[in-house]
């Protein structure tokens, strides 16, 4: 399917300073950038970097005042419905060596705390089933609720509130995930059919020698998904990182199908 999408950040810095943007799609195998563009006002030279893994692109910048940021694109997705049923776990000893970090402890995402609930609840199944079953109980148990986390929630944190948002979901997913001993990346992504329409965060794990995408919010078809970049945790994927201070004055995504 070809997506359009249609992204704008309006904010404004109380003082100047170094802004760090990842807004731009990815490039890769099962999502072909058709075109895009992106303006940035209110601010100095773009530079653009590679991002984590390569894949993907952000950019720096310094702003002073009002800074707005408008991106568009359109994006040929060519994904099936993923079904991780009957795949198997890799071997550890063989695993690709940036894929290795990923079976760790991150940030917000403390893998370590959910070892003996994890086997406890899900010790008898292994790979693919065994994810299926750590999403479908997160699903079961957490409450998708607005407004009751922040920039500070981690995995343990929304394991014992049982509510959060797109970002905590994935979290949790995360550190179960690798407390099974499977290696999981944190996505930022653009999302068909997500309602309100809005970044949004989801998840990827490794099984049988390459990624695979999980929405542990099951709010959008992962066939409709367009990665903008990958990471540890939300530290890694930020849309928007402000070395300094900034009030959000406006913030829209548009996420359609055009053809």
């Amino acid at each position: 399917m070809r997506l359009s999408i249609d992204t704008m950040l309006d904010y404004e810095l109380t003082a100047p300073a170094d802004l760090l943007l990842a807004v731009e799609v990815a490039q890769m195998p099962d999502q072909t950038l058709v075109t895009d563009k992106m303006i940035v006002q209110g601010v100095d030279a773009l530079t653009p970097v590679v991002a984590e893994e390569g894949l993907g692109r952000r950019t720096w910048t310094h702003g002073t005042g009002r800074v707005t940021v408008r991106y568009q694109a359109q994006v040929d997705v060519d994904r099936p419905k993923p079904s991780l049923a009957g795949l198997n776990a890799d071997d550890k000893r063989e695993l690709p060596a940036l894929v290795v970090p990923y079976l760790f402890p991150s940030r917000y995402c403390e893998a370590d705390r959910f070892v003996s609930m994890v086997d406890r609840e899900f010790g008898g199944l292994s790979g693919g089933d065994q994810i299926e079953a750590i999403a479908a109980w997160i699903r079961q148990h957490l409450d998708y609720v607005p407004g009751v986390s922040n920039s500070a929630t981690t995995a343990a944190d929304t394991f014992i509130a049982r509510q959060g948002v797109c970002r905590d979901f994935a979290h949790l997913m995360i550190a179960m995930t690798r407390a099974a001993g499977t290696p999981a990346r944190m996505v930022a992504a653009y999302a068909w059919q997500l309602e309100p329409q809005d970044f949004h965060a989801v998840m990827e794990v490794w099984l049988e020698g390459r990624w695979h995408l999980v929405d542990a919010t099951n709010l959008a078809p992962c066939e409709g998904i367009v990665r903008i970049c990958v990471g540890r945790d939300a530290t890694d994927i930020s849309f928007l990182t402000v070395f300094g201070e900034a009030r959000l004055i406006e913030q829209r995504v548009d996420v359609r199908q055009i053809g």
